[in-house]
């Protein structure tokens, strides 16, 4: 394709915060390229496995062992990597990265336009001055630059726009949205729920707040609860930026993509203190271009603008473009993650549910939400998410007896009723947990691999032992039988909720962006995706990504109308 290398704004990747760094700045007049190292593809018509019937599925499903384990090693152990989904995820085998077997890393990665928008779970949820305040009060990290109130109007703008179903509850700590009405909880999750108000002051449970409209809105449907959302949703009612952020960009007329372009680099001109060109790898040709713009928005994910940022040395920032702190690659933080505690539901065997309702229940944090709990041995906290089901016939196969056609009839019948609650825990800012460039390995376009260090700490240890004994207390006292709770072995990136490696702060010796995600040492370079992130919170970040997007989008264009950029 033949495209104009210069433009007002290039913004690289196409998931969640690229997907709105496109939409905003077309919108604000800016014409706009987005470079997206995946395959092209086209929304509703790629979605092969949307509607697959199980009998359809290549296999059934079954992991192709040696073929997962030689090519999709690490995107395997994805919970929506199957036969259905496959087309959607990075070849590990094409694109590694360097793997530690002590300390190991897992990578998810996307390998097609629209990123991992894709594939997410769609939980939404705002963040509260417990997050934003957190490093200031305990001493871990850096001062966040910004407090609920700077970016409270663009939550709004954000859940207005991509369609947010969920139930206003007035808490602190998980402050409500502009919400479309709530999914149903089913019959069990409303006696847990009921038990849990029951015998508990301090805890609630809500159905989750989802990036998925009940109501049709901006030209897409309501969700009709048809099947698993990762497969690609053609009515568009869950939010990706195929579905959403992207056709908006389009409509503008500002909106140029090139898929297949393997960003290496960006150029810094010394004596502007800019930004000056981004370096192109197409991804079948090998060809090499630079573009050029105004404006640069990195959102490749947190890995990924991290990588290129990295790989980005110059006689003024030899250890990476903006990286005057030494900050950049530190402090990469995750989620825990398989915590889990399950409890049998006596009773309700004449009740079941109807459809596939792409979501769950979501109890939020309830420790040291004001002080520190003096019954509480770790910082800060977690929540739960999970939902109440009943057994299948594969779940019950090896637990029914008989022969013929008691048998058959057995296998036919629905089990018992359990419920689960499933922890995910805030991970302490460190500067030893980081990415770095591997001095020995290039992967196939000659860009050095990455290759991490990290791991979670005692902090995160105790919190996990703590969601256990305080989720089978919930679940014992909503009149659960045989609760049972597994900490787990929590490896970090398995949440695939990595943040942190190019924070925010306020000042430029220890930070690599500042209140606006805008690099303290370049100005027309901004970073929104999950690279900028000084704490980790326990909630799913994603809204907050984009929230910080559109905010600085709107500050870039404003500084570059005003000659500031």
């Amino acid at each position: 394709m033949s495209v104009n290398k210069q433009f007002d704004a290039i913004v690289v990747g196409s998931g969640i915060s690229g997907g709105w760094a496109a939409k905003e700045l077309t919108e604000k007049g800016l014409k706009v390229l987005v470079l997206e190292r995946g395959k092209p593809i086209e929304h509703g018509k790629d979605y092969k496995g949307e509607h697959m019937a199980p009998w359809d599925i290549p296999y059934r499903g079954r992991p192709l062992r040696e073929l997962y384990k030689e090519e999709y090693a690490v995107q395997s152990n994805s919970y929506a990597f199957d036969e259905t989904t496959r087309h959607f995820f990075n070849n590990d085998k094409k694109n590694p990265y360097v793997r530690n077997d002590e300390k190991p890393f897992e990578w998810f990665r996307a390998d097609v336009l629209g990123g991992r928008s894709l594939l997410w779970a769609r939980q939404v949820y705002r963040w509260s001055d417990l997050d934003f305040e957190a490093n200031k009060k305990d001493g871990h990290g850096i001062d966040w630059p910004i407090r609920y109130k700077d970016i409270a109007p663009w939550y709004s703008h954000v859940e207005k726009f991509i369609g947010v179903s969920g139930e206003k509850m007035n808490l602190p700590q998980l402050p409500d949205g502009e919400f479309q009405p709530p999914m149903e909880m089913n019959i069990v999750e409303k006696a847990v729920k009921k038990g849990i108000d029951d015998n508990f002051t301090d805890r609630t449970m809500t159905i989750g707040r989802v990036a998925v409209q009940t109501e049709a809105k901006n030209g897409r449907g309501a969700c009709h609860y048809c099947g698993p959302c990762q497969r690609g949703c053609s009515v568009g009612a869950y939010f990706s930026s195929q579905s959403s952020t992207l056709p908006a960009a389009e409509k503008t007329g500002n909106l140029t993509i090139l898929s297949n372009s393997v960003v290496e680099s960006l150029d810094y001109d010394a004596q502007k203190k800019r930004v000056s060109g981004v370096h192109v790898i197409d991804a079948n040709t090998r060809e090499k271009t630079t573009y050029t713009s105004k404006l640069v928005f990195l959102c490749a994910s947190t890995i990924g603008s991290t990588q290129i940022l990295l790989n980005s040395r110059s006689e003024t920032f030899p250890n990476g473009l903006a990286n005057g702190s030494g900050a950049l690659g530190h402090y990469l933080m995750d989620h825990t993650y398989r915590t889990n505690i399950v409890g049998l539901m006596p009773g309700y065997k004449d009740k079941y549910y109807s459809g596939n309702r792409p979501n769950g229940i979501y109890v939020p944090r309830f420790r040291n939400l004001n002080d520190q709990d003096e019954d509480a041995d770790f910082l800060r906290g977690y929540g739960f998410q999970g939902s109440a089901s009943r057994f299948d016939w594969q779940s019950m196969s090896s637990q029914i007896s008989g022969f013929g056609t008691d048998f058959k009839n057995a296998m036919r019948a629905p089990g018992s009723w359990f419920f689960y609650l499933a922890g995910f825990g805030e991970q302490l800012p460190h500067a030893s947990n980081q990415l770095k460039l591997s001095e020995t390995k290039l992967d196939r376009f000659g860009i050095p691999q990455v290759e991490f260090d990290a791991e979670f700490g005692a902090n995160e240890d105790n919190m996990r032992l703590d969601m256990v004994k305080q989720g089978e207390k919930m679940l014992k006292a909503a009149g659960l039988a045989f609760v049972k709770g597994d900490p787990g072995k929590s490896v970090p990136g398995e949440s695939i909720h990595e943040m942190g490696t190019a924070r925010m702060g306020n000042d430029p010796s220890e930070a690599v962006l500042n209140k606006w995600n805008q690099a303290h040492e370049v100005p027309n370079l901004f970073v929104t995706d999950g690279a900028c992130m000084t704490s980790s919170s326990c909630v799913n970040p994603s809204l907050t990504y984009m929230a910080l997007t559109a905010r600085a989008v709107d500050y870039a264009v404003k500084q570059l109308k005003d000659g500031y950029i």
